[in-house]
């Protein structure tokens, strides 16, 4: 599932093709992607709208629309695991996969998934709609101190905590991996006994590890994840763990091992990142 890194690029690429554009009409051609509401009803909340700026948080590319000069709520757009946003600028044929397409002003906006698993919705409350989520780790408000302070007060294993999207916005399986082996924690470490200079160097880890990535467009470690011109990212070619097991950690040259953590395939290296003593 494309991570941070990944969902910064989509945004910034996009952001040329369809920031000051109106959008004049609206095709949805799987009803699921636009989530609870109908596809009239989605159209109409859209149609003739301006998107007047791209962002993302956390995993979300966010398009802020306005309608005579006032908000007009967001359309929040979640790749999942196959999404793809493309801007074509000028009229061509449907691409494969379409699930919802803009027509704007100038060009088109198509959101493509072959999976069927991404989402791209209408939000009138554009705070109420992102108001489960964590900090955002790239952000200067981010402080170690805070990350440290937040640490102390969770009893779950660092890994699942790095994941939970309502206490940090945008992680996932690659990067967490990639920074607690950068950081030299082990995947299973309980928060709370993470001490203060561990925090502090997880803390510059993660804002290393996804700068780095958004550097080089994110990772493309399989088929599906390409940016909106069709490129793969370049970051899996930094991987120091993910995906690594049996290869020699380019740290110690111990060999990578891979456990399942929270439910989820973890990487990780038992000798740069001893595991955690047990409680009596």
């Amino acid at each position: 599932m494309p991570e941070l890194p990944e969902v910064e690029t989509t945004a910034r690429l996009i952001r040329p093709g369809v920031e000051g554009r109106r959008i004049a009409g609206v095709e949805v051609e799987w009803p699921r992607t636009v989530g609870a509401l109908t596809p009239k009803a989605f159209a109409q909340a859209v149609t003739g709208t301006r998107i007047v700026r791209v962002s993302r948080r956390a995993k979300y590319v966010v398009l802020h629309l306005e309608r005579r000069g006032r908000p007009a709520g967001v359309l929040l757009v979640h790749l999942r695991m196959t999404g793809r946003l493309v801007v074509e600028p000028r009229r061509a044929p449907a691409p494969p996969y379409r699930r919802v397409s803009l027509g704007l002003d100038r060009g088109t906006l198509h959101f493509l998934d072959v999976r069927k698993f991404g989402r791209f919705t209408f939000h009138e409350d554009a705070a109420k709609a992102l108001a489960h989520l964590g900090p955002e780790p790239l952000e200067d408000a981010w402080l170690a101190e805070d990350f440290s302070r937040a640490l102390r007060t969770r009893k779950r294993q660092i890994k699942p905590l790095l994941l939970d999207q309502s206490f940090l916005a945008g992680l996932g399986n690659i990067y967490v991996d990639e920074s607690l082996h950068g950081a030299r924690i082990h995947p299973e470490q309980p928060a709370h006994r993470i001490s203060s200079a561990k925090a502090r160097h997880l803390h510059s880890e993660i804002r290393r590890v996804l700068s780095a990535a958004v550097e080089r467009e994110g990772s493309s470690f399989d088929a599906f994840y390409r940016t909106p011109e069709g490129q793969p990212g370049s970051y899996q070619h930094l991987f120091q763990v993910y995906g690594k097991q049996g290869e020699p950690c380019p740290r110690c040259g111990r060999s990578i091992r891979r456990i399942v953590v929270g439910q989820r395939g973890t990487h990780f290296c038992p000798a740069c990142q001893a595991a955690p003593r047990r409680s009596r």
